[in-house]
């Protein structure tokens, strides 16, 4: 009886402290259009800074970096920048240009000598490598130059 005792004082004692270890780490958040910057200031000259002007910022609100590398960033009329070899940080955001400059982990840069985003309306769609959604936010307005999706 005493022996019995004991083992149902050991079980419990082994689930308690099961229940207080802590659960696997779960990746909360996503990666998100968080904003586009869709009617750069002043005249469209198509200049390097006018078109650098125009840009989306992608956000990674996980706990962790998320490679890119692959994922796509196309707009309505099927302009689209892909990204080579890049991770962006946790918690991080990244500004994709639509005009020419050097790559850096905060700034990519699409290289193009035209604006990609329309200054009514358009909409924007992030794609995994693997083809599928990871997010799109559209906007149809000329009171504002942005929108935050």
């Amino acid at each position: 009886m005493l022996r019995l005792r004991a083992l149902a004082v050991a079980a419990v004692t082994v689930c308690a402290g099961a229940a207080l270890l802590p659960a696997p780490a779960q990746a909360a958040g996503s990666v998100h259009l968080y904003k586009i910057y869709y009617d750069s200031p002043g005249p469209d000259t198509r200049s390097a800074k006018s078109l650098n002007a125009e840009y989306v910022q992608i956000k990674n609100s996980t706990g962790r970096a998320v490679s890119l590398t692959g994922w796509t960033l196309t707009d309505a009329s099927r302009h689209t920048y892909t990204f080579g070899s890049y991770a962006l940080g946790a918690g991080k955001t990244v500004t994709v240009h639509t005009g020419k400059g050097t790559n850096t982990a905060a700034h990519r840069y699409q290289g193009r000598g035209a604006y990609v985003w329309n200054n009514d309306r358009d909409t924007a769609t992030l794609r995994r490598a693997s083809g599928s959604t990871a997010d799109s936010c559209s906007y149809n307005s000329t009171r504002t130059d942005y929108t935050m999706c």
